[in-house]
C-alpha cells in the first residue's frame, strides 16, 4: 500500500521492480493500480474463468410427448420421466398432438395439463402455460432453484 502517487511515479515504481502497473479498478475515484506481472495475472484470470465454465450447468430441454387418449398407466411412465428430467436440472417441454377429431375434444387434453400442473406444482413453476399451436399444444415447465 503506497497510497494515492502520481501515474509517472508509479510506472517508474513498476519499471525498478521490473514488473507492470495494472489497473485493477478503473472506476474507483482516484484509480486502484497494482504492480505485479501482467502475465501471470491474465493467467490466472483465465484459470478462474475456465473453472467457473467447468461449473455451471447447462439447462437443456427435454420433451415429453403425450396424446389426450393416454392410459394412466403410460401417463405415469411419461410423469416419472417428467420428474427425472426436473430433478437433472432441465426444463421439460410437454407436448399433446391432437390427430382427426381429437382436434373437437381439446377439453381433454387441457385436463390432461390441469392434471399435470398438480403433479409438478411442488417441484416446478410453469414457464409457458399450455397453449394451441395448430394441432398442437405445448407446455413448458422448468424446475425450482433450490
Amino acid at each position: 500500500m503506497v497510497g494515492v502517487v502520481s501515474p509517472q511515479e508509479a510506472l517508474a515504481k513498476a519499471q525498478d521492480v521490473g514488473l507492470d502497473l495494472v489497473e485493477v479498478s478503473p472506476n474507483a475515484t482516484p484509480p486502484v493500480c497494482k504492480i505485479l506481472d501482467y502475465g501471470k495475472y491474465k493467467y490466472q484470470m483465465q484459470k478462474k474463468a475456465n473453472e467457473a465454465r467447468k461449473k455451471q450447468k447447462i439447462v437443456e430441454v427435454k420433451e415429453v410427448k403425450i396424446r389426450p387418449g393416454i392410459d394412466t398407466h403410460d401417463f405415469d411412465i411419461k410423469m416419472k420421466n417428467v420428474f427425472r428430467f426436473l430433478d437433472d436440472g432441465d426444463k421439460v417441454k410437454i407436448s399433446m398432438r391432437f390427430r382427426g377429431r381429437e382436434m373437437e375434444h381439446q377439453h381433454l387434453g387441457m385436463e390432461l395439463y390441469d392434471k399435470v400442473k398438480e403433479l409438478v406444482a411442488d417441484k416446478a413453476k410453469i414457464e409457458n402455460d399450455a397453449k394451441m399451436e395448430g394441432r398442437q399444444a405445448i407446455m413448458i415447465i422448468a424446475p425450482i432453484a433450490s
